[in-house]
């Protein structure tokens, strides 16, 4: 499904105005915050929800990091055995 938008002039830029309903069936609002990459023909745009969740290597950082706080003691015994 394509709709074609013209840009809007605002000061000495130019804006995509997104309507509601594309906003709406994209489930973002203004304070979503979106990614703007180049195509990968180099002749169109993508915009992605920029997402709020962790990623698995945060995720997997911040599990390692209670891991070795909870675990401190019994690994030092360990290494010393």
């Amino acid at each position: 499904m394509a709709i074609v938008k013209k840009l809007t002039k605002i000061g000495n830029s130019s804006a995509l105005v997104l309507d509601r309903p594309i906003l709406g069936l994209l489930g973002i609002n203004n304070e979503t915050p979106v990614e703007i990459s180049l195509g990968e023909d180099g002749k169109s745009l993508v915009i992605r929800q920029v997402s709020n969740e962790p990623s698995n290597r945060k995720l997997f950082k911040q599990a390692l990091k209670e891991g070795n706080k909870r675990y401190a003691g019994a690994m030092k015994k360990l290494a010393n055995k």
